[in-house]
Formats: structure tokens, sequence, C-alpha cells
């Protein structure tokens, strides 16, 4: 059987959609913002780039998609801030099996805009986001592109752990 028809998430804002049933999975997101943190510190000590890319691969269709992306933006800001640097602009993929429900994301991206303007005032620059279904398994990205990510993966064990 296919990879991607086994693991998926449950789409939509129904009872038993990953919208609705992601609190591990938040906390694991909080727990790691540290690192997150200090993973751009080290690679961004001096500057910046012009344009900020960030793919979310298996980005689902829950609320912490847009808070990871938001957690990445205003650690952005803050570093430029204390650089005295400009802000880049950033690009965001979203990228998660085509029958994800997109749309629930799209439909929150105008709150996830204002509160990033709330943030971030006169100081935010452009923000684009785009969705790119397919599976990460086969990979989608340019040939040539450099990459760098964290992928935060949360594993069934995860639940014994915190239980512990």
């Amino acid at each position: 059987m296919v990879v991607e028809n086994i693991l998926h998430m449950n789409a939509g804002n129904g009872e038993t959609s990953y919208a609705n049933n992601s609190i591990l999975q938040k906390a694991v997101i909080m727990k790691s913002q540290p690192l997150l943190e200090n993973t751009l510190k080290d690679m961004y000590s001096d500057k910046f780039p012009e344009c900020f890319s960030i793919a979310d691969l298996g980005c689902s269709s829950g609320p912490n998609t847009l808070l990871v992306i938001s957690n990445i933006i205003d650690t952005v800001h803050s570093l430029c801030h204390q650089n005295n640097g400009k802000a880049p602009e950033f690009q965001v993929f979203l990228n998660d099996l085509p029958n994800n429900d997109f749309n629930t994301i799209f439909k929150s991206l105008p709150t996830f805009y204002a509160k990033l303007k709330e943030d971030q005032g006169d100081k935010l620059g452009p923000c684009f986001l785009s969705g790119v279904p397919g599976s990460f398994y086969e990979g989608f990205s340019q040939a040539k592109a450099y990459t760098s990510f964290i992928l935060l993966t949360v594993f069934i064990g995860s639940l014994r752990f915190l239980k512990a």
C-alpha cells in the first residue's frame, strides 16, 4: 500500500479532525521553539537574505501550521531588529497531500496576516503564502535549491513520553 494513503491526517474541522485534535503536536512545537530560535541565530547571526523561504512539509490543515510559520517570522523579525537590519520578504510553502483541506488554512489567512501586522507593525515585509500539494516522500523542490529546515515529527511514543 502507498505510504501517502496510510499516513495522513483527518481534514476539515470535524470532531475527529487534526485541527481539533492536535494539542500534543502544539506542545511539541512550543517546546521546540528555543531550538528554532537558536538555529536561526546560528545560521543568520549577521544578515538575513532579502527573501526568506519557509517550507512546511506535511503541514496538514490545523492551526499548528500557521503557529510554526508565525514563530519563524517573529524570530526572524526579532533578530533583524537586534542587528538593526531590514526584515526580509517571506515566501511560505505549505506542502501536504493533495487531499489536504488547504481551504481551511487559506480561510484563516486574514486573521494570520492581521496578527502579524499587529505584532510587527510597519516593520513587516511582504509575506507570500502558497499551498503546494504533493508528497514530500517523492520530493517537490527545485533540483539545485539549497534547503535548510527543521522537521518537527511527533512519533506515537510521544504520547507515552508526555504522560510519564
